[in-house]
């Protein structure tokens, strides 16, 4: 396991824990930003990663959001 898999699932269990759909969002937003320097040099294997973490992280914002409006309809 490598330092940024660590790292990502130690932020995916913080961001469960706090249970807010727009850090996970936002989260995802800048695992894409710091994605596109990596493929502009040509890193494809952490670039390929951090999108599929951003990718990790916008269904844990959908999801949020979804137990979220649940919730408010109860």
């Amino acid at each position: 396991m490598k330092p940024q898999d660590l790292i990502f699932f130690l932020v995916l269990a913080v961001l469960i824990y706090f249970r807010k759909s727009r850090l996970a969002a936002l989260a995802g937003l800048i695992s894409l930003l710091l994605s596109i320097p990596l493929f502009a040099f040509w890193i494809f294997f952490t670039a390929e990663r951090l999108t599929w973490y951003a990718a990790a992280f916008f269904l844990l914002a959908i999801g949020l959001s979804l137990l979220s409006e649940k919730k408010a309809k109860e």
